[in-house]
């Protein structure tokens, strides 16, 4: 089994391997500090369970644990947490497995019979509402990769998929364009039929002789086309005249 442990307090992690090598012996560990670099380590190691600490400065553990629903085979997950009666009753409504701090040895082997796999209504009601994501997962024939969504700067529909395209390289993703732009509203125009652009990184409109207008965009080549039923409003949401 691979095992990976993610909180900020390192004391926390380093209790938690300790016990991990008393109840899984044989269980192959790694530790990540933060939200952002557990999803680095999923892909690199692609653990069967996670050990995930709720409360984390940035991207926290229900935020982590929903990026990962976009895997065909999400990890199992342990939520840890410090008491909070408001938490408990809404991890124990769920049917979520959770660990209280400091956890115990004896608790941490029942709750690793009960890890099990999450799923999107589970992590909406945890959070009162779809957590918002900061990284985007795809996984393909290569493994498990990931992009900050901050770095994305467009999204594009090809058949099935939809590739997000930022500086150096773009992911395969399975949610539609529709899905996408309803989940990051306001953060992604809609340029196209088949294209969003990200409102931060819209370098300028660009027009040709034949009265067809693109989007050019910082830092990549992609430049997606602009439909005329989308240009008023594109450019209305960017103030260009």
């Amino acid at each position: 089994m691979k095992i990976l442990v993610v909180d900020d307090e390192p004391l926390a992690r380093e209790r938690l391997l300790r016990l991990l090598d008393k109840v899984e012996p044989g269980a192959e560990t790694e530790e990540a500090g933060n939200g952002a670099q557990a999803l680095e380590m999923v892909a690199a190691m692609q653990p069967d369970l996670l050990l995930l600490d709720i409360r984390m400065p940035g991207m926290d553990g229900i935020a982590v644990a929903a990026a990962l629903q976009s895997l065909e085979q999400p990890p199992a997950v342990i939520f840890c947490t410090a008491y909070d009666q408001f938490a408990l009753q809404a991890l124990d409504n769920q049917a979520v497995a959770y660990l209280l701090k400091p956890v115990r040895e004896e608790k941490l082997r029942e709750a690793l019979g009960r890890a099990g796999k999450l799923n999107r209504l589970q992590l909406s009601a945890l959070d009162g509402g779809a957590p918002a994501r900061t990284h985007l997962v795809s996984e393909n024939r290569r493994g498990v990769e990931i992009a900050a969504v901050d770095e994305v700067r467009c999204l594009v529909a090809e058949q099935k998929y939809v590739r997000a395209i930022f500086p150096g390289g773009s992911l395969l993703l399975t949610e539609t364009l529709k899905e996408l732009e309803e989940e990051f509203a306001g953060r992604f125009l809609r340029a196209h039929r088949n294209a969003l652009v990200s409102r931060a990184h819209v370098a300028g409109l660009n027009r040709d002789g034949d009265d067809r207008w693109t989007v050019s965009l910082e830092g990549v080549e992609e430049r997606p086309a602009v439909s005329r039923r989308h240009l008023a409003a594109l450019k209305d949401s960017l103030r260009l005249g």
